[in-house]
């Protein structure tokens, strides 16, 4: 799998938010304030088409876009090069980076606590 850029992603999010659609539809679903030009949003899907993330259904001159991949497996994918290339696959390090920078709550942590004796 490949990472995707920040404007792929984000072209992501909305297609996986909508199952299917076509150009418009992904403008639509994008919070992006002014919205993208059509033009760029097409020049993305059909990126994504080539990097396997995304698959068509084609209706005369329309396409119908779809997920290939999906929003779970990009998280996994996306986690372990997180894990992997900025807390060097240490569970403690991750861990000690979520409780001193993320203000957790003792809620929070004990919640964290729980679900690792649990495992």
């Amino acid at each position: 799998m490949e990472e995707l850029t920040k404007t792929e992603e984000r072209i992501m999010q909305a297609l996986w938010d909508l199952e299917n659609g076509v150009v418009r539809d992904i403008i639509d679903k994008l919070p992006d304030e002014p919205k993208p030009p059509y033009s760029t949003v097409s020049s993305v899907v059909r990126i994504l088409e080539k990097k396997g993330y995304v698959g068509y259904k084609a209706y005369g001159k329309t396409y119908e876009y779809f997920p290939l991949i999906t929003k779970m497996a990009y998280r996994k994918y996306s986690f372990s090069k997180l894990f992997k290339d900025y807390f060097d696959g240490s569970a403690d390090s991750l861990l000690s980076f979520m409780v001193k920078e993320e203000n957790l709550n003792s809620d929070e942590i004990n919640n964290l606590k729980n679900f690792i004796n649990k495992q």
